[in-house]
Order: C-alpha cells, then structure tokens, then sequence
C-alpha cells in the first residue's frame, strides 16, 4: 500500500501523506516511504520546490502509537527535510498533532487553513516532544511554546503564525501559497539552495549538538509506566491514572 502519493506541476513536487486510517500518523512505513520519496525529489532538476500535504482532515496526528518510527528514522526524517537541497512547502488544511508538529517545523515555509488546529499532546500520554525539538527549538516563539508544551493546549491557525510554527495562514491556504510558488519558481535553482543554507545551519547545529540526547530521552519515556498507561488511556479513550 502506497502512503505517500506524488504529482508534478510547473516545477512544484507534490508529496501528499495518504493514509487515512490513522490520520496520517508517523508510522515506520510512512516515515521509510516519505524519506524515500524526498531522496527521489532531491535528484529531480526539473523540480524548484517540495510542497508536502495530506489527505483528509488531519495533516498528521503524530507519531503512530501502534506502529512507532525508530526515533532515529524520525531525526533522520527530519534532518533530510531540513537539508534537503530545495525549498520545502507545508500545505496544511487540517489538524496536526504532536510528532506532526515537528515535521510541520522542517518545512522551510508552511501555510495553514484557518480551519486548522494544533496541539502538542505528548504531555497528555506521559512523554514529551523530544525528538521534535531539534525543528521547533530553533524556530518557535519560546515562551509560547513553553506554554503548549507544558498544557497540550489546543491552538488555532493566527496563534500558529503568530508563533512562528507557520509561515502563514488563510481561509483559502492555495491562494495564500500562490505568490510563494510564484516566488519560488522565479528563484534560480542553485541561489534557493545556497539560500536555505543559510537560513537552516542554526537548525543543524541544533541536531549535532542534541539529537542523540534527545532520541535517548525520547526512547525512556515511551518505555516509562507513566507512557504505558497514558497510551493505554488514550487507546481506550479514557483519561489516564494521573488526572486530577
């Protein structure tokens, strides 16, 4: 079963995560199939730019807690997105969710619908956002991310801008990303790949000084008591032990 779905138009790649039975959730297989696809897009001249969308409601609701990616391939995943050497696109018209979040931050530019939601519910399953830190750290407005970290609130798509998880948002998300393909298609190709080396070395020094640390974190907390029953919880659509 194909989860990554593929079209070309005027120079702009297109990779849609399709898999809807788990709303686009980071499984192993859909984390292998995306990092592949980006290698075969990285090889396109033709190509300018990557938009990355989704099927359905949901852009990703995390990481699959049935099917969970290596947090290696995760950091892998993401270091690809932000090395890779063409512009990288986030096309959200739905929700996203926790690892999700994460990939969202990869992407050079992201435009949202205003229809969309956000949330970093790791906190409510008895883990944290380790691994995804290595994007949203260096890029996110640190005191309101200080705050949706620690709750696992549910924020909207002005207040996603407003902090600097997207680019930007509109009701109409293909309108709002029309002059930035524009732009992006106008851009000589080697000038957009030594641009995005400037604007990601920081988010790269970030991953040599800290992944292995935090892929570490990551895997003692997905194998706490306090993971097992907040993802037991979640399974069984109940609140876990600790909720007062």
């Amino acid at each position: 079963m194909t989860l990554i779905g593929r079209t070309r138009a005027r120079g702009i790649e297109t990779l849609t995560l399709d898999s809807p039975h788990n709303r686009n959730a980071l499984s192993a297989a859909l984390v292998g199939e995306l990092a592949s696809c980006l290698a075969d897009c990285a090889k396109e001249d033709a190509a300018r730019a990557i938009v990355l969308t989704h099927t359905g409601n949901t852009f990703s609701a995390g990481a699959d807690l049935k099917d969970p990616p290596d947090p290696d391939a995760l950091v892998g995943l993401l270091r690809q997105i932000v090395e890779l050497g063409k512009p990288v696109v986030a096309r959200v018209t739905g929700h996203v969710r926790a690892g999700g979040l994460g990939l969202l931050a990869a992407c050079d530019i992201a435009a949202a619908s205003t229809e969309s939601t956000f949330a970093f519910t790791e906190v409510r399953i008895g883990v944290a956002p380790a691994v995804i830190s290595l994007t949203l750290l260096p890029r996110t407005d640190p005191r309101a991310l200080a705050r949706h970290y620690l709750t696992g609130e549910r924020f909207d798509a002005a207040e996603a801008a407003r902090i600097g998880l997207v680019t930007t948002a509109g009701d109409d998300v293909d309108a709002v990303l029309e002059p930035i393909l524009d732009g992006l298609r106008r851009a000589a190709p080697e000038a957009l790949t030594e641009t995005k080396r400037l604007l990601t070395a920081k988010v790269l020094e970030t991953f040599d000084r800290d992944a292995a640390h935090l892929t570490a974190l990551s895997a003692r907390l997905f194998a706490s008591p306090h993971a097992r029953e907040g993802m037991t919880a979640f399974l069984e659509r109940r609140d876990p032990s600790w909720v007062e």
